[in-house]
């Protein structure tokens, strides 16, 4: 999103001017021309008596440029390569450490027809598909079931993948939140939300929030680059739609000099996400009560920012307290929309965050995530085959035994 905002700043105001008459260029660089003085006419961005002069460097003062974001696109790129070195050095070593152990994997034995159903069809096959491919291949029914078991687990990420993401993930996030708070912790605006509002947009940029941001624009870039090669949960659309959210509403934020607005944000959303990222890492270690105690920590910090303190202070900042000092304008809207599309991600991960956490606590069980697709093994699935047989053959049981038939005539 980033790219295609800044593809579209060929307008004079932001230092890109199409320098190119529309005689010579054509009517393409016409279009583009239009398109760009259109998307970024000052007044869908700025409050009336506003603009982009008012953003202009001058006497020493430094203002935020959407032409800055450019740099974003080599701060994913190395934090690609980063996270590769990372996953493949310190979380291996850490992994060992912490006692993770990969379970031993059946595989399934290769065969051409159930191979082309499984990716051409599905990998959930019905019991009537099952009993064709069953004819097919000369195979019985409980062998075509169990090696459709074993292929879908070999789909599956390994363990020591999963650990070496939630590590990542923990090392930044942590990081992040760290100097989130580093660069905030002296501000009033954290303090007194108002203040984010004052001055604005004539609102200096600080070194300390440009690198915040650039850093934390890369990441989210990063992650959506690397999303077709990450674990896959239950919730990935739910994963896209906020990595997307997150980069325009980070983008727009900077354009229109939403700064403060944007770094408060970016702190309170990094202030929870490093728990839930320890919590998988020592799920996966086998370390089940240190899992459970952060789990419950990060289901209170997380209701806490994303269910109180980002809608009814943040989001009350900047919905409600700017109508007092402008009239709502373009730019107004697009902010706050994007802040209700996080918001109703919040609530969607507070249900599960809920539910699991009351499944821990009333059954005593171990924090499991729902998300995650859980890994299928031969012994469970044969064993309730096994059951359902001895019912069928035994007939109704009660308390273990077979229930007799006492539905017999009385003789004469």
């Amino acid at each position: 999103m980033a790219v295609v905002k800044l593809w579209l700043t060929t307008g004079s105001h932001l230092g890109w001017c199409c320098k190119v008459p529309c005689r010579i260029s054509g009517s393409k660089n016409c279009m583009l021309r239009w398109l760009s003085d259109w998307f970024w006419q000052e007044r869908l961005w700025f409050p009336e008596g506003l603009g982009w002069a008012d953003l202009q460097d001058q006497d020493g003062r430094v203002y935020a440029k959407a032409s800055d974001l450019w740099v974003t696109l080599p701060i994913a790129f190395v934090f690609i390569v980063v996270r590769q070195i990372f996953e493949r050095t310190v979380a291996t070593q850490l992994a060992s450490l912490l006692g993770v152990r990969e379970k031993v994997r059946l595989r399934a034995v290769h065969n051409p027809t159930l191979e082309a159903y499984y990716w051409s069809n599905s990998k959930l096959p019905t019991q009537s598909s099952i009993e064709s491919l069953s004819k097919q291949t000369g195979c019985s029914v409980r062998q075509v079931q169990r090696w459709f078991r074993r292929r879908r687990n070999q789909d599956r990420p390994s363990l020591l993948k999963k650990f070496r993401e939630a590590s990542w993930r923990f090392t930044f996030y942590l990081l992040a939140f760290i100097a989130g708070l580093a660069a905030l912790i002296d501000k009033p605006w954290l303090y007194d939300l108002k203040q984010m509002w004052e001055g604005f947009p004539v609102l200096t940029l600080l070194p300390s929030q440009y690198w915040y941001y650039m850093i934390e624009l890369g990441f989210y870039a990063s992650l959506l680059f690397s999303v077709a090669s990450d674990v896959k949960r239950k919730d990935f659309k739910e994963q896209i739609i906020h990595h997307v959210a997150t980069i325009m509403l980070i983008s727009f934020s900077w354009c229109v000099n939403y700064i403060r607005a944007g770094t408060i944000i970016m702190l309170v959303h990094d202030s929870s996400d490093y728990l839930l990222e320890s919590a998988k890492m020592f799920n996966y270690a086998g370390w089940k009560n240190t899992c459970n105690y952060i789990f419950i920590l990060f289901a209170s910090v997380f209701i806490v920012t994303r269910l109180v303190i980002f809608p009814f202070w943040i989001v009350y900042c900047t919905w409600v307290y700017p109508l007092t000092l402008y009239a709502p304008f373009f730019g107004y809207y697009f902010f706050n929309g994007l802040m209700l599309v996080l918001q109703c991600l919040h609530i969607f991960w507070a249900i599960l965050i809920v539910r699991m956490a009351i499944k821990f606590l009333t059954s005593n069980e171990t924090v499991e995530d729902e998300r995650s697709d859980r890994e299928e093994t031969d012994e469970s699935v044969d064993e309730e085959e096994e059951k359902e047989q001895e019912k069928k053959k035994n007939g109704p049981v009660q308390n273990g035994h077979p229930a007799l038939n006492n539905n017999h005539r009385k003789a004469e």
